[in-house]
């Protein structure tokens, strides 16, 4: 049964008669989806947020409070914060959250994003590396460091089965919680119908990652997290291989400071860079998304010629339990013009030339201003973050791999070890470097053997 007269009320009548329309376990399952729509949000997001956005007032913008851990003056500070840090790991206070709701659609790669072979010598997948980092922080400090996955309904049931294949890359299966974040139906962009991907399916859509937070809620996550004495948690994406998720100093600078919500963040490396900026906006954070940031802002300068709103952020946070509970209601909801394929009231696919549909997404930063304090701690940029979001060109696996080379090639020199290198940093072989072999380059430099001498030629993969 579905409610139609509740269909009717919110605009969507006419998937009454695409359900008239099938039959047997097609109806079913077209019914089953109908029935978990939230139809009045559904209506409230079209009489608002599907009409366009009102422009942020940018008014006042001026550049975030950072903890600048990559200058050497703040040394000291550093050096305790590593040290709370290391103890909140210890004490099993911290959890870690990867956000793999994503395809590798723009990869070329059909199937979860997470599966994606990255590596440039062994092929190892994203996954698989970043559950060596978690294999790698839990042996480090003698701690649970329960893992959460947050996936996509598209992409669920291939990221279990991909997971149970492989053993759970050797962690305890009860270590790490699977969970869905929610999705809302695409629209058409001029009538706000709900389109059908199927005859039997609804067009629907992950609902961004600000809806981590209710997923949390929803999925019993925070319950968990409380239950295993987690008091923090921190989040990172699945395509950035080169993310330091647990980073001691990182969590030490977010306690000490007494933040809700913390951020890293990197310099932009020009003003037209794609990356949403961290700034204050009166006594609050934000993050204001390149697009939003007027032009003469993305290249206003301090009186030294450096960019005045630099921070670019990496999608990293260190997150308050007790906060996340505030915000599980949900967060503001975007509007995002795409070019969705759907099925015609005769029955036939369209796929359509021009953007057509109106999809509906949060924001996990759009939380930023609803704490009572936050934090913002640079990192450099060839040491955190080197995502993975396009085929070819910037932030590809190209460059991905390329950031990788030069990032194990530091540690190596560091460690004494003769590693050729062009005057970019880039080294004449391939070096792969597991998380369980060692984390960083103080951890490499004690493991290596005395003496060691790669191969002329040969790549390096230590694991």
């Amino acid at each position: 049964m579905i409610d139609v007269d509740g269909l009717d009320a919110a605009g969507q009548g006419h998937l009454v008669g695409a359900v008239e329309q099938l039959t047997g376990g097609a109806k079913d399952r077209l019914i089953a989806q109908i029935n978990d729509l939230d139809l009045p949000l559904i209506a409230e997001l079209l009489a608002t947020v599907a009409q366009g956005e009102t422009p942020v007032d940018l008014a006042g913008l001026t550049p975030p409070d950072v903890v600048a851990v990559a200058s050497e003056r703040n040394g000291a500070a550093e050096r305790h914060a590593h040290e709370v840090g290391e103890q909140l790991l210890r004490d099993g206070k911290i959890a870690a959250v990867l956000l793999a709701g994503g395809q590798g659609t723009r990869l070329g790669y059909e199937g979860p994003k997470g599966e994606f072979p990255f590596s440039p010598v062994t092929g190892t997948t994203l996954f698989a590396h970043h559950a060596a980092r978690i294999d790698a922080l839990r042996r480090r400090y003698g701690c649970a460091l329960p893992w959460y996955i947050m996936t996509s309904p598209q992409n669920d049931t291939q990221t279990r089965a991909f997971f149970a294949s492989n053993d759970w890359f050797g962690l305890p299966p009860q270590s790490i919680t699977i969970f869905q974040q929610g999705v809302l139906p695409a629209v058409d962009r001029e009538t706000g119908a709900i389109l059908l991907e199927r005859p039997d399916a609804i067009a629907l859509s992950p609902d961004g990652h600000g809806g981590l937070f209710p997923a949390l809620g929803r999925n019993g996550v925070l319950d968990d997290m409380d239950a295993r004495g987690i008091t923090t948690f921190v989040t990172y994406n699945v395509d950035n291989p080169i993310g330091r998720v647990g980073r001691p100093a990182f969590l030490g600078h977010h306690h000490t400071f007494g933040s809700e919500m913390s951020n890293v963040v990197v310099r932009k490396r020009h003003p037209s860079e794609r990356v949403g900026v961290v700034a204050k906006l009166g006594d609050r954070s934000v993050l204001v998304e390149y697009s939003d940031l007027p032009e003469e802002l993305a290249a206003a300068t301090e009186p030294d010629g450096s960019l005045r709103f630099w921070a670019g952020s990496v999608a990293s946070h260190a997150i308050e339990c007790a906060f996340a509970r505030r915000v599980t209601g949900g967060l503001p909801y975007h509007r995002a013009i795409k070019r969705v394929p759907y099925i015609d009231p005769s029955g036939h696919l369209i796929d359509p030339d021009e953007p057509n549909a109106i999809k509906f997404e949060t924001f996990m930063f759009d939380a930023l201003p609803l704490a009572t304090s936050t934090l913002s701690v640079e990192s450099l940029r060839e040491d955190e973050f080197s995502p993975i979001k396009n085929a070819d060109g910037d932030d590809s696996p190209a460059t991905a791999r390329r950031d990788m080379n030069r990032l194990h090639a530091r540690w190596l020199r560091q460690a004494g070890v003769m590693i050729d290198v062009s005057p970019d940093g880039d080294p004449s072989i391939d070096i792969e470097i597991d998380p369980t072999y060692a984390l960083d380059a103080e951890e490499l430099r004690d493991r290596l053997p005395q003496g060691f001498s790669p191969q002329p030629g040969a790549p390096i993969v230590l694991r």
